[in-house]
């Protein structure tokens, strides 16, 4: 049929014969072109300048071969040893096809990586809390104001609803999901099925209810409370960081970014908030304000006088779980307080808190503790200043040793003055150059987190 000039076209499933005018309309396609030599068309494979889709014509190299090149090339992977040959990409490279056999051991010891979790495309969940991601944080070094230094983290599968709960310590972890699951379930009228978490001894078992554990060092396992618990502390330390606020709330900032994040993060199966995938309806963000910003708030509390001002300087901290309120942190009071009748300041721009200064009022604080200056005179006992001051100076002495030595160089800076004085028989007072004052600062400091864990958050 050749020697007739017909064309015969060969493929999977017949043979067929073209007649003698058929002409190849798009050159592109041909991959291969072989001469007929002696009434044979013979196929060098070494000589192949190999194209796309010419992989059928390869030969396959053996075991000991591809291994022999995989260990050549520096154990190159077999998919790009590949790639050079299909692409015509390298020199002195055989035209064949290198499989890996999964035998090479060295291979294994020196890329071996973590297994991967893949995500869901689709989510079987289709009810509120059936199943619960769980996630403990901490413990972080700075105390908030009610000495909790752990927060948990739940988060429902369908809706992406986040709780958060502050701890004081891990053994409370038990008892919050207790009571937890117990409110939720009578709130949305369904039971809690499934809890996934890590495996830790804190989350007991809970009666009815599956526990779906991560494997050890492997978070991606729970990568649901990971991530809301990773986005949390970025939007916490972000409005830290914008109000200019102590990171003793941060408590308070990751409640906040919480509450806002249900609102406002939209779920990507079904193109809807948290919010109203838990609830039913769509959330309003009208009210919200930034945290962090000065307020005042009326004071509904004290007995106020005529002339008396009616409010209080404050920081906007949060909102209520509870109740349609704001939480707030009176400057006056020193505390945290949930209330409705507050003004926002617009103009007001945030002061950046300089440690204990921003949280007490030092004159005030000298003044209950009744403290006076210690005065150096020329009184023949030789005493300075009153008993409260000495009395500073003890505790001081006992916190630090090391102030003894300053203590010990103010007073013979004392002596000698008041030798001096003395001398040329003069009536006159020299000031220590030893400050008190400086003493009271080095106590707050030390006190600073014993007085804040101790205040009491309404």
């Amino acid at each position: 049929m050749c020697d007739k000039k017909n064309s015969v076209l060969f493929n999977d499933t017949e043979c067929i014969v073209l007649s003698p005018n058929f002409k190849l309309i798009d050159e592109s396609q041909v991959l291969l072109r072989v001469p007929r030599k002696n009434n044979m068309y013979s196929v060098d494979l070494k000589n192949i300048v190999p194209k796309g889709g010419l992989t059928c014509l390869f030969a396959k190299a053996t075991s000991d071969e591809s291994k022999l090149w995989h260990r050549r090339l520096g154990h190159l992977n077999f998919k790009t040893m590949n790639k050079l040959v299909k692409g015509n990409l390298a020199r002195g490279l055989p035209s064949k096809l290198f499989e890996n056999d999964q035998s090479y051991v060295a291979c294994h010891k020196g890329k071996q990586h973590r297994a991967s979790c893949k995500s869901k495309t689709e989510n079987s969940i289709s009810l509120p809390i059936h199943l619960l991601h769980i996630d403990l944080f901490g413990p972080t070094f700075v105390k908030i104001l009610k000495k909790k230094m752990y927060y948990l983290v739940v988060t429902d599968d369908y809706s992406r609803f986040t709780w958060v709960f502050f701890l004081a310590t891990k053994d409370e972890t038990s008892g919050i999901l207790k009571s937890f699951i117990t409110r939720i379930e009578n709130l949305v009228n369904h039971k809690v099925k499934v809890t996934r978490h890590d495996n830790v001894n804190q989350f007991c078992d809970i009666n009815g209810i599956l526990r779906q554990l991560s494997v050890a060092r492997t978070p991606q396992q729970n990568r649901v409370a990971e991530r809301r618990n990773r986005t949390l502390i970025e939007a916490a330390r972000t409005m830290l960081a914008d109000s200019k606020l102590l990171t003793t709330f941060w408590a308070e900032a990751v409640s906040t970014a919480c509450y806002v994040q249900n609102r406002v993060l939209v779920v990507k199966l079904h193109k809807k908030t948290p919010y109203e995938l838990f609830h039913g309806r769509t959330p309003t963000l009208s009210f919200m304000r930034p945290f962090g910003c000065p307020v005042t708030i009326l004071n509904t509390i004290d007995h106020l006088g005529k002339f008396d001002g009616k409010a209080n300087e404050g920081f906007f901290v949060g909102y209520s779980l509870n109740s349609k309120a704001f939480r707030v942190f009176n400057s006056r009071t020193r505390i945290v307080e949930e209330n409705l009748h507050i003004m926002f300041s617009k103009s007001t721009p945030n002061v950046v808190g300089s440690g204990p200064d921003w949280l007490f009022d030092i004159d005030a604080l000298t003044r209950t503790m009744n403290y006076e200056p210690v005065v150096a005179g020329t009184r023949s006992n030789g005493f300075a200043g009153t008993k409260a001051s000495d009395n500073i100076q003890r505790v001081l002495m006992m916190m630090d040793p090391n102030l003894q030595v300053i203590m010990e160089r103010s007073s013979t800076i004392n002596a000698v003055g008041t030798n001096e004085v003395n001398a040329v028989g003069g009536d006159m007072s020299i000031e220590l150059p030893f400050d008190q004052k400086c003493l009271l600062w080095k106590m707050i400091s030390y006190l600073t987190s014993q007085v804040m864990t101790e205040m009491m958050v309404q």
